[in-house]
């Protein structure tokens, strides 16, 4: 980078390092989950938040609420393209449909991503084919 008045962008691991939320030890977990689901994803903070990505970002986790946290799929910032519902397998119906390129996950404590955890990354690699 050579424009010096410019702040290097904050890594994911200082960005939780320093996050005080009440699901923060979930929320490792979860940023552990994503980058293990597939070799090819890598992590950001974009939108003051974990941010995940392939070839254009996917996944951003949602964490202003305290009583639980989200995790968006998305198909990046300026996405003309969009997911056909019946193109990911949910079987245990776990997204939340936004609209017709993004989608949430809900979770509310640690003990619900564990269970969410098996469909979770089979979400997460059939969302990436889309990106």
């Amino acid at each position: 980078m050579t424009d010096k008045s410019r702040k290097p962008a904050a890594t994911v691991e200082a960005f939780i390092s320093a996050l005080d939320h009440p699901h923060k030890d979930a929320i490792v977990a979860l940023r552990q989950l994503l980058l293990s689901a597939d070799p090819g994803i890598s992590e950001e903070v974009k939108w003051n938040a974990p941010s995940f990505r392939t070839s254009e970002h996917f996944a951003t986790m949602h964490l202003r609420g305290q009583d639980s946290f989200q995790l968006i799929f998305h198909l990046g910032a300026k996405s003309k393209r969009t997911v056909p519902k019946d193109a990911i397998a949910d079987p245990d119906k776990l997204l939340k449909w936004l609209g017709p390129d993004r989608a949430s996950v809900t979770f509310v404590a640690a003990a619900d991503l564990v269970d969410k955890s098996d469909a979770l990354v089979l979400i997460v690699r059939q969302w990436i084919k889309h990106v």
